[in-house]
C-alpha cells in the first residue's frame, strides 16, 4: 500500500524556491503540515499563503547557527513536533581552483556543507523525539567531480560523508537518515550558470548519460517527497545516476583518468576565460520584481 505524509509535520530549508518550492507543494497537496525556511522572506511569505493554514514559514540564513536554531524551534513549536526534515539548501560558484575567489568557495562550502551540519545538529532533538527521518540533497557530483565546479563538488562529497556518519550517530535514536542525488535539475542555479557561462552547456553535451540530461523540477520534487513518504535511503534522480554510486571507484580510477583529462583539457579553458570574463565567481540570484537591488545581487540560494 502507498503511504502519504497526511498529518506530517515536515519541514522544508531552502523552500523558497526551486526544488525545495515544488517539495512544499506536493508535500502539501499529500496532506502534510509544512514549515519553510530559508531567505527571500517574500517568496516564502506567498508561498505559505498559497498552502494555506498548515503552512508556517521563518526566515534564516543556514550559515547563522543561532538564526537557524530559532527558526527550528520556532516551527517546531507552531507544529508540535517535527517528523521529517528536507535539507535543501545549496549554492554554486565559479571557477578552477586555481582562479577562484577564496571567499567564493567558502561560502558554497559554508552553505552547502555547514549548512546541513547547522540544519542536522539543530533538527537532532526534535526528530529524536518523533523517531523521524531527514532527506538531505546532495548531488551527482557527490560520487565524481568536474574540472571547473570543484566549489559545489567537493561541498557535495563532503555532505555525502556528513550524512553517513549522522545515518550511523542517530540509528539508535529511531532516526533514519536519506540522501538525494541529483543531475542536472532545471533550476535557476543550472539557468543561471548557462547564462552567465556558455560554455557550461556545452560542457554538460559531453557528459555521458546521465550527465547530459536536465530533470524538471516537477519530477525531482517528486521523487524526493516519494522519498519522505518511504523513509528511502537514497532518492535518485534520474534513476540512472544510481550507477555512478555503484562506480565510483571505477569513475575516479586510473582507467577512466584518459578520458577524464581529455574531456576536461576540452571544455575548462572556456570555462576560465568565460569566468574571467564575467568578472565574478558568485552566481546570483535571477532578477525578480518584488525583490530590491540589495536582494538581486546577493548569491543564489537554491
Amino acid at each position: 500500500m502507498k503511504r502519504d505524509l497526511v498529518g506530517r509535520k515536515v519541514i522544508v530549508t531552502g523552500a523558497a524556491r526551486g526544488i525545495g518550492e515544488q517539495v512544499a507543494r506536493l508535500a502539501a497537496a499529500q496532506g502534510a503540515r509544512l514549515a519553510l525556511i530559508g531567505l527571500e522572506p517574500d517568496r516564502l511569505r506567498a508561498l505559505s499563503e498559497e498552502l494555506g493554514p498548515s503552512a508556517h514559514w521563518c526566515e534564516a540564513d543556514v550559515r547563522d547557527s543561532a538564526g537557524l536554531r530559532s527558526a527550528i524551534d520556532e516551527c517546531a513549536d507552531v507544529m508540535n513536533g517535527v517528523d521529517m526534515v528536507v535539507a535543501n539548501a545549496g549554492v554554486a560558484a565559479y571557477g578552477t581552483v586555481r582562479h577562484a575567489d577564496e571567499a567564493s568557495f567558502e561560502r558554497v562550502v559554508d552553505i552547502n556543507l555547514n549548512g546541513v551540519f547547522r540544519t542536522l545538529k539543530h533538527a537532532t532533538p526534535h526528530l529524536q523525539r518523533s523517531r523521524g527521518h531527514v532527506l538531505i540533497v546532495a548531488s551527482a557530483l557527490s560520487f565524481t567531480s568536474i574540472g571547473g565546479l570543484a566549489s559545489y563538488g567537493a561541498s557535495k562529497a563532503g555532505v555525502e560523508s556528513l550524512a553517513l556518519a549522522y545515518r550511523a550517530e542517530v540509528a539508535h535514536l529511531g532516526i533514519t537518515v536519506g540522501l538525494v542525488h541529483p543531475s542536472w535539475i532545471d533550476t535557476d542555479l543550472v539557468r543561471g550558470a548557462e547564462v552567465d557561462i556558455p560554455s557550461f552547456q556545452q560542457m554538460r553535451r559531453r557528459l555521458p548519460y546521465p550527465g547530459n540530461v536536465t530533470t524538471s523540477v516537477d519530477r525531482a520534487a517528486s521523487a524526493i517527497v516519494d522519498g519522505l513518504a518511504y523513509r528511502r535511503s537514497r532518492v535518485y534522480v534520474p534513476r540512472a545516476v544510481a550507477v555512478a554510486n555503484w562506480a565510483k571507484a571505477l569513475l575516479n580510477s586510473p582507467v577512466v583518468w584518459p578520458w577524464t583529462r581529455r574531456f576536461s583539457a576540452a571544455t575548462v579553458p572556456a570555462l576560465e576565460t568565460e569566468v574571467a570574463a564575467l568578472g565574478r565567481n558568485d552566481q546570483l540570484v535571477p532578477e525578480l520584481p518584488h525583490l530590491s537591488e540589495n536582494d538581486q545581487r546577493s548569491p543564489a540560494r537554491i
